[in-house]
């Protein structure tokens, strides 16, 4: 198994990096967030999960080693495979992955290219004894339903999914539960 990776990123692709390593070029397959990052010629270091399937060997890479783990518990879910859960984390940080598996949020799985409502109540249910939760990640309905509401506004306005998550894990803990401060306070995250 190959754990890890560490090289000069020679080409960036749609979805994947090919990283030389002593004279080879390995493709890795990355999330979007890995792929926006990178810069040719810059050295990357990359924890992996090797898929091997009778006619292939393929690489997948992330920068924590907390994403290899949900990656692979995420491709022991009936119906879920390594692009998939790729897609999976290049949608949604793990943070916002195992808070939507905790408070039971089928929704946010629903906002991932190719999973339906039958893969994400799959998913919750896979995943809710196999994952760790700190008490940060506990969210009292209300708080879900706000969040949600400003993560919407913030995608309306232009910013990726990616990014209003970033926004509103920047929040502070006692920031009030409406929706225009919590939008304010967001937004601020990007001045």
């Amino acid at each position: 198994m190959i754990a890890s990776i560490q090289g000069q990123v020679i080409q960036i692709g749609e979805d994947n990096l090919v990283v030389e390593v002593g004279g080879i070029g390995y493709l890795v397959y990355v999330t979007a967030f890995l792929v926006q990052s990178q810069r040719r010629g810059e050295t990357v270091s990359l924890f992996t999960h090797l898929v091997v399937r009778e006619d292939s060997l393929t690489l997948f890479g992330f920068q924590e080693q907390e994403e290899v783990s949900l990656f692979q518990e995420l491709i022991k879910v009936n119906g879920v495979g390594p692009r998939l859960a790729l897609e999976t984390l290049s949608t949604h940080n793990p943070d916002v992955i195992k808070r939507a598996v905790l408070n039971k949020q089928e929704e946010i799985f629903a906002q991932v290219s190719g999973i339906g409502r039958k893969t994400a109540q799959k998913i919750l249910l896979s995943l809710e004894d196999r994952i760790s939760f700190t008490d940060e990640m506990v969210f009292s309905p209300e708080t879900a339903g706000i969040n949600a509401e400003v993560q919407q506004a913030l995608v309306t306005l232009g910013y990726s999914v990616l990014e209003a998550q970033a926004a509103l894990q920047a929040l502070p803990d006692d920031a009030p539960l409406d929706l225009e401060t919590r939008l304010t306070l967001s937004l601020r995250f990007f001045s």
